[in-house]
């Protein structure tokens, strides 16, 4: 049987108009890390299917679509959470050197709490079989493709005017008794997710002094590792 053409027409590949280019950028450059600043304000159903569209909506090797979408709105289960952060954020301060304790401690983290839901996201490693396209010899490409899932996920949050946060620092056992995660499942994100009324205007860790961003131009090679792409 041959398969209908119309399931793979394509479409225009022109750029966008200048606005929408422009909102495209500003997504991108405005993004923050939110860790402190929630509103209780509820995230409304049809905002929360728009956020979870677009992540769904990322690239994927192999278009394996390894992801999971927990999303988390009881509370008990958000401070069962914000526990198990607690245990290991304590463990990590314990990690910098003694000029940094302080600054790291400042830092506020209590977007599990303080956001009126949270999104764990992970990754089926065997979403697709055991052998995928594009994954022969590179087994990490399903958590890569899961993260292209994430930054979807913020950007179109950050066009709703709705803050992100992505909590790292848990012990990933805790987090998957909490949840019910089976153990051959990665976990790959803890995501806050609510309303705010502002944003910073850098990132939150380059404004406290944690750390700054890197030029570009250092970034940067051409052809070969080491050789500098005048260009950027």
């Amino acid at each position: 049987m041959q398969a209908d053409s119309s399931a793979g027409a394509l479409v225009p590949a022109a750029g966008f108009s200048d606005q929408d280019r422009a909102a495209v950028y500003s997504a991108i450059e405005t993004r923050r890390d939110v860790r402190d600043q929630f509103l209780p304000k509820p995230v409304p159903d049809d905002v929360l299917g728009r956020l979870l569209g677009a992540a769904h909506a990322a690239p994927s090797v192999g278009f394996m679509q390894p992801w999971n979408f927990i999303v988390v709105r009881d509370a008990a289960v958000r401070n069962a959470a914000w526990q198990a952060f607690s245990r290991a954020n304590e463990e990590a301060a314990g990690m910098f050197p003694d000029d940094r304790k302080g600054l790291y401690r400042s830092l506020k983290l209590e977007g599990i709490r303080k956001a009126p839901l949270s999104i764990c996201v992970t990754c089926d490693p065997d979403r697709a079989g055991p052998v995928v396209l594009g994954r022969t010899h590179n087994r990490r490409t399903d958590v890569y493709s899961t993260v292209c899932a994430v930054q979807n996920l913020w950007l179109a949050a950050r066009a709703e005017g709705v803050g992100v946060g992505w909590v790292s620092i848990f012990h990933d056992q805790d987090i998957r008794e909490i949840l019910g995660i089976p153990e051959r499942i990665e976990i790959v994100a803890w995501l806050c997710v609510g309303y705010v009324e502002e944003l910073y205007c850098e990132p939150e860790l380059a404004v406290k002094g944690w750390r700054q961003r890197l030029p570009l131009e250092d970034l940067v090679f051409q052809d070969r590792w080491g050789d500098r792409d005048p260009i950027a």
